[in-house]
């Protein structure tokens, strides 16, 4: 397989969120709005590319029995260095998405790209797999935000195009809101890409 092939694989055959449906927990969370879905899928991107490149450098010498922890160590240390500089240039960024960060470690995005591809496959072809995947989590996320937020909030990327005094259908900021959005949006890849493949 090809290197653009395997970035593009990432964005519709095998889009984390609207094909494999993982990471739904910072799916759901942290897609108030587009600014927050963007942020959270550009950092997933960024661990997901740095440590499958990581792990194809080492997994041949890694021992099997050892095999995960060890994958979650390196996931872990680019998730530290993705948590400084959040903290260092986008700190309101780093508090809305809060607890979400950390997670990343352990979201079965990042391990199962480790276990699946990195450790089987060259550095380069585990970085485009990594950009891949990471940037269709992203566009997952940013539509998902994108959708929720026009629908509850009444604007885009933070600019408000509805008036102050209206506000937009609560229920699309809060938790059932997001469940409907990414059933409807599951749908609606669901149905585009069928279309494609015929």
């Amino acid at each position: 397989m090809g290197k653009f092939q395997l970035i593009t694989k990432g964005l519709v055959k095998e889009n984390p969120t609207f094909v494999l449906l993982l990471g739904m927990c910072p799916t759901l969370a942290t897609t108030t709005s587009a600014i927050n879905g963007m942020s959270m899928g550009l950092a997933t991107l960024f661990v997901l590319v740095l440590s499958n490149m990581a792990i194809a450098a080492v997994a041949k010498v890694i021992p099997d029995k050892v095999r995960i922890p060890a994958y979650i160590v390196i996931i872990a240390t680019f998730v530290t260095v993705l948590q400084f500089l959040m903290q260092a240039f986008t700190p309101a960024i780093y508090e809305t998405l809060g607890l979400f960060i950390p997670l990343i470690v352990v979201n079965c995005i990042v391990l199962g790209r480790a276990e699946a591809f990195a450790n089987k496959n060259t550095v380069m072809d585990s970085a485009c797999d990594g950009l891949g995947i990471g940037l269709g989590f992203t566009m997952s996320l940013t539509i998902l935000g994108l959708v929720r937020e026009i629908l509850g909030s009444g604007s885009i990327f933070d600019w408000k195009f509805i008036p102050d005094d209206s506000d937009g259908i609560l229920a699309f900021v809060l938790a059932p809101g997001a469940f409907m959005v990414l059933a409807y949006l599951i749908v609606l890849f669901k149905k585009v890409t069928a279309k494609k493949g015929e």
